[in-house]
């Protein structure tokens, strides 16, 4: 009995790899999109079912954007932004933010010393109102940033003490300060300007074609507000946690099938 349950467990891991195999080969021959972008929902959720701690579910979560990575490189995706902590995330208990700020504060130091990241020739950078995180917090993101500056083959961005709403908010005043100065006029203000004016305009592809979504919610939750305007979205029932590697090729392959019209 205990060989015929390897056996089936095996067997079961053997197909699966297979079958990722041959959606990859599928995939890859087929319009990839540019930037993916992901809303990594679910570690609570993930830890209450698994009967562990939050901070446990918190540090899964983490391990898993390793492998998101790994799979974006595969298909070629050169931009990936993950939604990590928002300013309304602010408003948890003062014991889970704490937690959670030291889990940044270490995964950024990871990812200064991840040999991967290097080889793949991956530049890091964080996105949002840094200013309110601890400065440990914001020792590490620069470290890794400067670190990584001359990368240029993957852009990784993490949204931290990140809205949408803000950001948008960033550049009006931005733009409204350059008139002021008088470096524009008022009928110089257009889309392109203030896409200009996002803290995505430094990338080589600022709006993401696919936006995904874990943990069964369905809505955007003030995540690249503007960036967002014509992505595909994807909603997966899986907590970030349990996020297969199957379920990012089915909605890689989801996107494929689609028809991008941009309201033509």
């Amino acid at each position: 009995m205990f060989w015929i349950k390897i056996y089936n467990l095996f067997g079961k891991l053997g197909c699966m790899r297979i079958y990722e195999n041959v959606l990859v080969e599928i995939i890859s021959k087929q319009n990839v999109p540019k930037h993916v972008a992901v809303i990594m929902d679910g570690n609570r959720r993930a830890a209450k079912l698994l009967g562990i701690e939050a901070t446990n579910g918190h540090q899964l979560g983490a391990n898993k954007v390793k492998d998101l990575i790994e799979w974006c490189v595969l298909l070629d995706i050169k931009v990936i932004t993950i939604y990590a902590f928002s300013l309304e995330n602010f408003n948890r208990s003062d014991d889970e933010v704490y937690t959670l700020m030291k889990l940044f504060e270490k995964e950024f130091e990871n990812l200064s010393e991840n040999k991967y990241i290097y080889e793949k020739g991956i530049k890091v950078k964080a996105i949002g109102k840094l200013e309110k995180l601890p400065e440990k917090v914001r020792d590490s993101i620069e470290k890794v940033e400067k670190l990584t500056e001359n990368n240029k083959n993957y852009y990784l961005n993490i949204a931290i003490s990140y809205g949408g709403q803000q950001e948008i908010i960033d550049a009006v005043k931005n733009i409204a300060k350059d008139v002021k100065d008088g470096n524009i006029n008022i009928e110089d203000i257009n889309e392109e300007l203030v896409s200009k004016n996002l803290y995505t305009k430094d990338l080589p592809h600022p709006e993401p074609d696919l936006i995904i979504r874990t943990s069964g919610e369905e809505r955007i939750s003030n995540f690249l507000t503007w960036q967002s305007c014509y992505s595909e979205l994807y909603f997966c029932e899986s907590n970030w946690p349990q996020f297969r590697k199957v379920d990012f090729l089915r909605s890689i392959r989801d996107y494929q099938k689609r028809n991008r019209r941009y309201g033509k």
